[in-house]
């Protein structure tokens, strides 16, 4: 398997750890996602987007001079009923892509829903295994307090000041840039006790969503009160970008707001991961983010269904790349990781982080160099990839425990540009998500000379803040 979520040579777990194999709960199912023709009877017009989008939204995309257009009109009600039949339910939609995604008992049923007028194509895009590989849920008791030995006396940056120094992230800092009034969205995996490690007590969680079907029980919404349960990879990454233990560690952007976004299943590695992404994204859009963090990306899936080969990385083909492409469009800018395959057979990176007008981000060690595990570019149609790299090797968060870690992975290098991202727009706030993207790039060290394995190279952020004030 090839996904981000897996941390170099399984160091770090994105999925439950191997065990014992246990027979997948429930009936076998299927899901297909349609492809809609069009959007008529959506009962929507331009003119009057407030029908449809928030306040927030329509509020962004007015302060970047950005267009509503049929992308952001809802899928056709029309359409959609006429996959609402006995034996079939649908699971969601995305409006950016105009697609449907059903899910039933009956494989011949979703075939033949194909054929209906309004669908141009369909694929199914998970079916559930015989069994999965899982232990035995374990309850993590979360540390109250941190060892001795993890705080710096008298450095509020603990453990965590080189890696946002080599982006002088603190310079954006010592002049109030902290992340006030800008809001971030988190799509990851799990975000394991969130709301009971002592260091993330004072993150401002506007909302959490989960966007994974449950599979235990086919008809039912997934209870709330077991989000933060799980596995804990969203938790270190949000760490990164809001954790306050002075002396300790300190996130990049600890005065952002934050919505943190379960899209990754971590039991099986499936095509319909994709539409978990572009759902959850979508929603970002509709609440009002202005940043997207994601360390998640797919090449290969299980059973080989969907399984992209590298003439796919194109930022098009792929249905989660097609969706992040248009996050620029819509005023968010997206930082995505580039992936952990630097040591195997594929080097690449993955989707989405081929996508068009995002930041894709790679790793470098504390000395600046890279590690030998962040994938490399370029996308198929030949652009820099990755975009620009941090410290990834390791990186200074907090576990589901509660504890003070140093992992690796583009994972973790990932939100340290996120967060230091949210801190330069803050500061420079006329500025659209094409253009702080581009300081972001006109900063780092290669933008005159990139390559496809450090990109631009390593962003200055102070340097980027004094171009974007000098324009």
């Amino acid at each position: 398997m090839n996904r981000i979520l897996i941390i170099l040579l399984l160091m770090i777990a994105a999925g439950p750890a191997a065990g014992a194999k246990k027979k997948y709960p429930g009936p076998k199912t299927f899901v297909y996602r349609y492809y809609l023709r069009d959007k008529q009877g959506c009962g929507f017009s331009l003119d009057r987007p407030s029908h449809y989008l928030s306040a927030k939204a329509i509020e962004r995309r007015k302060r970047q001079r950005l267009k509503v257009d049929s992308t952001d009109l809802p899928v056709s009600r029309r359409y959609t009923e006429q996959f609402r039949i006995a034996n079939t339910e649908v699971l969601g939609t995305s409006r950016w892509n105009n697609t449907v995604v059903v899910r039933s008992r009956d494989s011949v049923l979703l075939r033949q829903l194909a054929q209906l007028p309004c669908v141009r194509d369909a694929r199914m895009v998970w079916q559930s295994p015989d069994s999965i590989e899982k232990k035995e849920d374990v309850e993590w008791k979360v540390r109250e307090q941190f060892q001795k030995w993890d705080s710096v006396k008298n450095d509020p940056y603990g453990m965590s000041r080189h890696q946002i120094e080599m982006l002088c992230g603190e310079r954006l800092h010592e002049i109030g840039l902290r992340g006030e009034g800008m809001t971030i969205a988190v799509l990851d995996g799990g975000f394991l006790n969130v709301n009971r490690i002592p260091c993330l007590s004072e993150v401002q969680i506007a909302g959490v969503k989960d966007f994974v079907v449950p599979k235990n029980t086919p008809h039912a919404p997934r209870p709330s009160d077991d989000f933060f349960e799980g596995i804990d990879h969203g938790t270190k990454v949000l760490s990164v970008l809001a954790a306050q233990a002075p002396e300790v560690i300190l996130g990049t952007a600890v005065e952002a707001t934050y919505w943190l976004l379960r899209c990754e299943d971590p039991d099986t590695e499936q095509p319909i991961e994709e539409d978990y992404w572009t759902m959850a994204a979508e929603y970002a859009d509709s609440v009002g983010v202005d940043i997207i963090s994601s360390s998640l990306g797919y090449n290969e899936y299980d059973n080989g269904i969907g399984t992209y080969r590298l003439q796919d990385l194109d930022g098009n083909t792929a249905l989660i790349s097609r969706t992040a492409s248009m996050l620029a469009r819509k005023g968010i800018v997206h930082c995505n990781s580039a992936g952990n395959s630097g040591m195997n057979s594929w080097k690449k990176i993955g989707v989405p982080a081929d996508a068009r007008d995002i930041l894709t981000v790679g790793a470098v060690n504390s000395e600046g160099k890279i590690a030998v595990f962040s994938s490399v570019g370029p996308s198929q149609d030949g652009r820099v990839k990755p975009d620009v790299v941090a410290q990834g090797s390791p990186t200074a968060l907090v576990s589901g425990k509660g504890m003070l870690a140093h992992d690796m992975g583009t994972s973790f290098s990932t939100p340290l540009v996120a967060g230091l991202v949210a801190c330069l727009w803050q500061g420079l706030r006329q500025k659209t998500a094409l253009e702080i993207m581009d300081l972001v790039r006109r900063s780092a060290t290669l933008y005159d000379d990139p390559d496809n394995i450090y990109g631009n190279g390593t962003p200055d952020f102070w340097n980027a803040y004094m171009i974007g004030q000098s324009k």
